[in-house]
C-alpha cells in the first residue's frame, strides 16, 4: 500500500464520507427505514383487504394477479444514499456567508479552495 499525503487524504474524504442531507439525525435511519419499509408492506396488505373480498364475495376463485390488479396503488418509498462531505461543506460555507458569517471575499476563497480539493465543478 503506497503513502498517501495529507491533502490526498483531504481529498478522498471530501469524496468519500458522507453526510446526512435528509435532514435528519443520522443514527435516526436505523430505525425509519425498517419503520418505513414495514409501513409500505402494511399499506399493500390493507389494500389488498377489500379487493379479496370483492373477487371471493361473489364465490368465484381468485388469482393474486386479479388481487393485485384491483387494490389501489399505495405511493412509493426508495432510499437514497446521503450527499457527499464536500457538499455538505460548501452548502454550509454558502450558507454562511450569505448570513453574514463572514467576509464576502473569504468566503468565496474558502468555497473555491474545497471545491479545489474536493476535485467538484
Amino acid at each position: 500500500m503506497e503513502r498517501r499525503t495529507p491533502q490526498d487524504k483531504k481529498r478522498l474524504s471530501y469524496l468519500k464520507d458522507r453526510r446526512n442531507a435528509y435532514g435528519e439525525n443520522d443514527k435516526a435511519s436505523r430505525r425509519n427505514i425498517p419503520r418505513s419499509r414495514r409501513a409500505r408492506r402494511h399499506a399493500l396488505r390493507r389494500a389488498e383487504q377489500p379487493a379479496l373480498h370483492q373477487v371471493t364475495a361473489f364465490g368465484g376463485s381468485w388469482d393474486e394477479s386479479e388481487v393485485r390488479f384491483a387494490r389501489p396503488g399505495t405511493g412509493r418509498w426508495r432510499k437514497w444514499p446521503d450527499g457527499r462531505l464536500a457538499e455538505s461543506v460548501v452548502r454550509r460555507l454558502e450558507r454562511r456567508a450569505e448570513q453574514g458569517g463572514a467576509e464576502g471575499a473569504q468566503a468565496e476563497e474558502r468555497i473555491r479552495r474545497v471545491r479545489r480539493s474536493a476535485g467538484l465543478r
